[in-house]
């Protein structure tokens, strides 16, 4: 099997029958013909075994995975994808993997109903590049927009992604069911894109946390001009995670663990309802976790509003 044969295979499929599409898979570059008053958006994720995800992991895992995280960029702006290229470095052509990578991906573009329009495959070490091309219609969110006063609220649960990771490191380590949810979150991470399109117009601010909630807020602040407290008695922890881990450990990895891919929002106060009552619409729960501030950086506080010290702020490349 050839880099083409590959390509015909495994990826032509996953291109959808789009009017728009002008020219896809099996080209030099890919054309979309996009028209009316949409801004295009782009974004771009590389994931490199062993870096990214734990040597071994499960083909369709990483397949859903390595789309699922660029998903999560496109929700921290409030935009919608549309199409995805796919850079694919393989050590060697593995039919079996390549079958089980392409059904995962396939899965995730189905979910967010996007179209694998081309890309490139060579040989090397296991690096998956995805690139995102969409639209966003209006402003986006953006990490500078956060102001004094603001209310910072937080999707779903935090720590159980970087949980899973520690489990998937252990051997027999995902026997139960709270320690299956928890890989599961790793493996399989689901971008709140509807939550992050619903919400741009009343959020000043977005990031979706992937380094980790003390490092992400962080680039909000910079970005902002900005200090952030952040009240860690309200921070929303699983049970799963709760009761394989204990508390202090899963709010280390609620604090600074990475890979959850929720969306932080700062908004105004007289938007929180309103941003709330999205959030209920679209089944996506988001808690109140803190506030925005005159000065800079971050600061956790215990339920007496005292001070906490930082351990581990999050996850930097090359650090």
């Amino acid at each position: 099997m050839d880099e083409f044969d590959l390509i015909s295979r495994y990826f032509e499929p996953l291109q959808l029958a789009d009017g728009d599409i002008k020219l896809g898979i099996g080209d030099d570059a890919a054309i979309v013909d996009l028209s009316g008053d949409h801004a295009i958006t782009t974004a771009v994720d590389t994931l490199v075994e062993g870096v990214h995800f734990p040597t071994g992991m499960e083909a369709g895992a990483v397949g859903y995975r390595s789309l699922a995280v660029n998903l999560s960029d496109f929700a921290a702006i409030g935009a919608t994808p549309r199409y995805a290229t796919l850079a694919l470095a393989l050590p060697a052509v593995d039919q079996k993997w390549l079958e089980a990578f392409s059904v995962g991906l396939g899965q995730a573009l189905r979910a967010a109903d996007i179209s694998l329009i081309g890309g490139d495959t060579c040989q090397g070490a296991l690096t998956i590049t995805i690139q995102l091309i969409g639209t966003i219609d209006g402003a986006p969110m953006a990490r500078q927009g956060a102001k004094p006063g603001d209310t910072l609220l937080v999707s779903g649960t935090l720590g159980d992604a970087r949980a899973g990771l520690e489990l998937m490191k252990q051997p027999g380590g995902i026997d139960t069911g709270h320690s299956k949810a928890l890989v599961e979150r790793f493996m399989r991470p689901q971008a709140r894109l509807t939550l992050g399109v619903e919400a741009r117009c009343y959020a000043n601010a977005a990031i979706d946390v992937s380094d980790g909630l003390l490092a992400d807020v962080g680039h909000v602040m910079t970005s902002s001009g900005c200090s952030a407290e952040i009240e860690v008695d309200r921070l929303p922890i699983s049970r799963e995670i709760q009761a394989v881990f204990g508390c202090e450990r899963a709010l280390a990895y609620a604090l600074a663990g990475g890979d959850d891919y929720e969306l932080v929002l700062s908004v105004s106060p007289k938007y929180l309802d309103r941003v709330m009552r999205i959030s209920s619409d679209v089944s996506v729960p988001l808690t109140v976790v803190g506030r925005v501030r005159t000065g800079a950086g971050v600061v956790c506080l215990d339920s007496k509003g005292q001070e906490l010290p930082l351990g581990s702020k999050g996850y930097r490349h090359f650090t």
